[in-house]
């Protein structure tokens, strides 16, 4: 009988409240904040600091450990947000709802900028692979693909309401796309450095730009209208004069208009004017965000006539024994507009100072009464930062911080009965629920390099850095006693079985015992620690386990062995070596049979504890091994590693059952629960993962079967890139191409359409061979073929093509041969009586005809099928607007009876209801407020 195992799978993530991979965003209400949380989206109510949903793609359409890398929210839309991830997908989610609604796939980088326009309908994505692509969200698919830059696109910005857009790249240029030609119009140089974010205020007067360069630069945009009038003024004998100069003005968008100097070095990370236009954000790449108060067309004027005036005074200063030049001057000034320039606009007002660097920004679109704006911060250790900014400072409202470490997770560990998670970093203990994911306790504390919470949950233990043991108090959250227990780093607590006590280990070379009693003081209980006695070693002390029937314990040590000492005398019994690097960490097995050792030279090592003899050694990780611990009552084990990966073994048959992928970064830590029914671990990327045992069966052949595949595939799929690949070639200036991009999805959608189209040819044929019977006589029933689910071969071939994703019916049709695009053709005529379908026939014969052109007009089969489509979609199409146009029509009209048959303008009723909202929110803010001036004042006099 072949042995089977129960599998272990992800169940829930917890401790992230925003991750550095991607930018913030609010939704268009200012009520929510959405920040990523390595592969999920947390959406997050700013009043009351919740998470109130998780926006988490399933892992079997994301993969494995793919992260976020790109927000934005669809202003024209309350609940609409697209998200971009390290392979190159978007996704369009519905948050309110919490589904998601689209897929898009044509980036083969990881996509690092999304921007909609003011609409809302298109959608421009920028990624690693230096291409920009203009998706179509209504339509959900790509329309183009936008090719020039030599290097990662940093940013893009929309201009002249969505007919033009702005890239910009880490190759230092600019490049202005015209969006309705298709063809990139202006490329703006002169950065010196990588250009990191732009940005375009709302009236479209100026265009920031932020690099590593010590100021930013502004460009005043042309707009269409100036453009046509200013082409119009131009008289012919100007043309000549100035050569090409009035040509190259005529498709110049972008036109340098100066630069502002910069407080801080560091180079810029994010560039954002605020919904009214009227403030700049200027965030760097360390802890200061500068704010931009941006003066409107008159004051700016004023603020330049005073400059101007100021600059004369000094001047006649200057000159005051020449009077008449002070005269001319005078006259000139007043002849004269002053010109406006960077600083009479743009005045620096506030620098907010983070604690920490900042990851990103965003701006609330809701403006509040008593300030200037709201901006929420993300910070890179793990934290949320909401500014509320006046004109004279820039106050701290809100942080979100008690949901997660601001560091990396360096112990974590389960109560004797599974219902609490202690976990501890460089400055704080924090208790969680682990079947919730919670967070119930934050305890300040040193830098907690191990933990134990002791039975009846009431206390635990930590070992710091420092030396100290702190003693912490669960309920109450706080901590009792630190002592003063190791003259180095506390690396490992563990309990001795069956008894009030304990063992630390440490790197001042000591291994102490330890009992502890609970005394009552003052009505109180406090838990009272003492040390018993003490084991001196040669070497720094690593780790320490004790066998469960208290007879042995083993202390790694820092020469790279494991020593094992008799409990109760301490005398020595066996030394464990063979490790080429120091052993990290180690567990003996329930019944005392086996001890494993995990080691930085990647090796896990199983040894028998009644000889000292090692039974195996195993690659195990592909990076340093930091946490092993058994599952109690059997030979299993988990290990974690460096390598982001988690690994389930059988360590009587050596072999590894499943790879559990899902961190970020390193693994720190682990624990297993009494039973077995979950695995806890904690990492460098700040999460602590939950992993729950099954129900579902696996076997060990059929696990090394899928390894091997998946490693074939990828080692085949790379060398076929590197190696036989044509090399792409570098893309001509400003080119086009397609946006979407060839993947499984759609090799496996065009294997679907030509089975469809062969049994439906089949099928056509056996009724013409029935057709025929008939007509001789040979009357027999026709059976349809069951394939075909009792539908004609068209409506077969018609599901078949519909269950295509929108996004990837361009890709899908491009792999199907000439033979079977010419069939397909066929079928288009019946499908336009579907008025349904006849945006779809429209899409498959613009893309087959775009796509066989060539042989179509060179094949005599193909003429009356394209006559007859010709007719025919012309009509439809026009059928189909005519429709639209008339619903529109009787739509407006309806509006304006409703308008006029009231005083009050009409309005939308979503928007009625979100005003009545907002005011209702802002009532109620304003008598909290009243509340508690109230109970200041009542405070005040006592």
């Amino acid at each position: 009988m072949v042995k089977s195992y129960l599998r272990y799978e992800p169940a829930s993530a917890f401790g992230v409240i925003a991750s550095i991979g991607s930018n913030i965003a609010y939704d268009s209400s200012g009520k929510h904040l959405l920040a990523p949380a390595l592969e999920k989206v947390g959406v997050w109510h700013v009043r009351q600091g919740v998470r109130i949903k998780n926006l988490d793609p399933s892992a079997s359409s994301r993969g494995p450990s793919l992260g976020v890398t790109a927000i934005a929210v669809d202003a024209s839309h309350s609940s609409l947000v697209a998200i971009g991830y390290a392979d190159g997908s978007i996704r369009i989610w519905d948050f309110e709802k919490g589904s998601c609604e689209t897929t898009l796939n044509g980036h083969k980088g990881a996509v690092t900028v999304l921007r909609y326009n003011k609409l809302g309908s298109l959608l421009a994505s920028g990624s690693k692979d230096n291409d920009v692509i203009l998706w179509d969200v209504v339509g959900e698919t790509g329309l183009f693909r936008l090719r020039g830059h030599r290097d990662q696109v940093t940013d893009v910005v929309f201009l002249d309401s969505g007919k033009k857009l702005v890239s910009s790249s880490k190759d230092k240029f600019l490049r202005v796309w015209d969006l309705e030609t298709q063809h990139c119009m202006q490329i703006v140089g002169g950065h010196h450095s990588e250009i990191w974010s732009i940005d375009v205020d709302p009236e479209e007067r100026f265009l920031v730009t932020g690099s590593a360069d010590p100021e930013l630069r502004f460009y005043s945009v042309k707009h269409e209208t100036e453009a046509e009038q200013s082409v119009d003024n131009v008289d012919g004998n100007e043309v000549v004069n100035n050569g090409n100069s009035s040509s190259q003005d005529k498709w110049s968008v972008l036109k340098q208009f100066g630069e502002l100097q910069r407080q801080s070095k560091d180079r810029v990370g994010t560039l954002r004017f605020n919904k009214s236009g009227n403030l700049l954000a200027c965030q760097v790449a360390g802890k200061i965000v500068e704010i931009f108060r941006v003066l409107d067309e008159a004051e700016s004027k004023r603020k330049a006539k005073r400059r101007l005036h100021r600059k004369e005074k000094k001047s006649a200063k200057e000159e005051a024994e020449v009077t008449e030049n002070g005269e001319i001057s005078h006259v000139t000034g007043e002849k004269h507009s002053p010109v406006v320039t960077i600083p009479d606009v743009f005045k620096l007002i506030q620098t907010i100072r983070a604690g920490k660097k900042i990851s990103s920004i965003s701006f609330s679109p809701i403006t509040p009464k008593s300030s200037l704006a709201t901006i929420a911060l993300s910070l890179n250790n793990n934290l949320l930062e909401f500014y509320s900014i006046d004109s004279d400072a820039a106050n701290k409202t809100l942080a979100i911080d008690l949901q997660g470490h601001r560091s990396d997770v360096r112990s974590v560990t389960l109560s004797s009965d599974n219902t609490l998670l202690m976990s501890t970093s460089h400055n704080a203990v924090k208790i969680w629920n682990p079947s919730t994911g919670s967070c119930l306790r934050t305890i300040d504390s040193e830098f907690g390099l191990c933990g134990y919470i002791l039975p009846q949950n009431r206390y635990g233990l930590v070992g710091t850095k420092g030396g100290k043991l702190e003693i912490v108090d669960i309920g109450s959250g706080t901590c009792i006693e630190a002592v003063e227990a190791h003259g180095g780093s506390i690396r490992s607590i563990v309990a001795i079985p069956h008894e009030n006590g304990f063992v630390t280990g440490s790197a001042d070379h000591d291994v102490k015992f330890w009992e502890y009693q609970a005394e009552s003081t003052q009505g109180s209980k406090h838990l009272k620690a003492s040390n018993v006695r003490t084991m001196k070693m040669d070497d720094e002390v690593l780790a320490v386990a004790v066998s469960p029937d208290s007879k042995y314990i083993a202390v790694a040590l820092l020469d790279n062995t494991v020593k094992v000492f008799y409990f109760d005398s301490l005398k020595f019994f066996l030394s464990l070596y063979g490790h080429k690097l120091p052993v990290l960490c180690m567990d003996i097995s329930s019944d005392g049979d086996l001890i494993v050792t995990g080691s930085a030279d990647k090796d896990l090592k199983i040894w028998g504890l009644d000889f000292g003899d090692c039974h195996k050694s195993l690659f195990a990780h592909k990076e340093s091994i930091t946490a092993v611990k058994f599952v109690q009552r059997t030979h299993y084990l988990f290990s974690v590693g460096k390598d982001n990966l988690v690994k389930y073994w059988d360590v009587d048959k050596f072999e590894c059952l499943l790879t559990l992928e899902g961190h970020h970064a390193d693994v720190w830590c682990l624990a297993v629960s009494n039973r077995g029914d979950f695995v806890v671990t904690g990492s460098h990327d700040r999460s602590i993962r939950r992993w729950d045992r099954t129900e579902e069966p696996f076997f060990i052949e059929e696990e090394k079967e899928k390894r091997l595949e998946e490693e074939l595939e990828t080692d085949l799929d790379n060398a076929f890139e590197n190696r036989y690949a044509p090399k792409e070639e570098v893309p001509e200036e400003g080119a086009v191409a397609l946006a979407g991009k060839k993947s499984k999805e759609t090799l496996s959608a065009t294997d679907t359409i030509i089975d469809a189209l062969d049994i439906a040819e089949v099928e056509l044929k056996r009724l013409t061979d029935y057709e025929e019977e008939k007509a001789k006589g040979k009357v027999a029933p026709f059976q349809p073929n069951v394939l075909l689910l009792g539908l004609s071969p068209s409506e077969y071939i018609l599901r078949a093509i519909s269950k295509v994703q929108t996004s990837d019916l361009e890709q899908t049709l491009l792999a199907l041969p000439f033979s079977d695009a010419l069939q397909l053709l066929t079928y288009l005529k019946q499908w336009t009586s579907n008025s349904d379908k006849v945006e779809l026939v429209c899409r498959i014969s613009t893309v087959l005809l775009q796509t066989h052109y060539n042989q179509l007009i060179t094949t005599p089969a193909a003429r009356p099928v394209l006559t007859v489509l010709k007719e025919l979609l012309y009509a439809r199409i026009k059928e189909c607007k005519d429709t639209l146009g008339f619903n529109l029509a009787a739509m407006d009209h309806l509006k304006q009876m409703m308008s006029s048959r009231s005083d009050a303008l009409f309005k939308d009723a979503k928007s009625k209801l979100q005003e009545i909202r907002s005011q209702h929110s802002k009532r109620l803010e304003a008598r909290t407020e009243t509340r508690e001036e109230k109970q200041r004042k009542k405070k005040n006099k006592k």
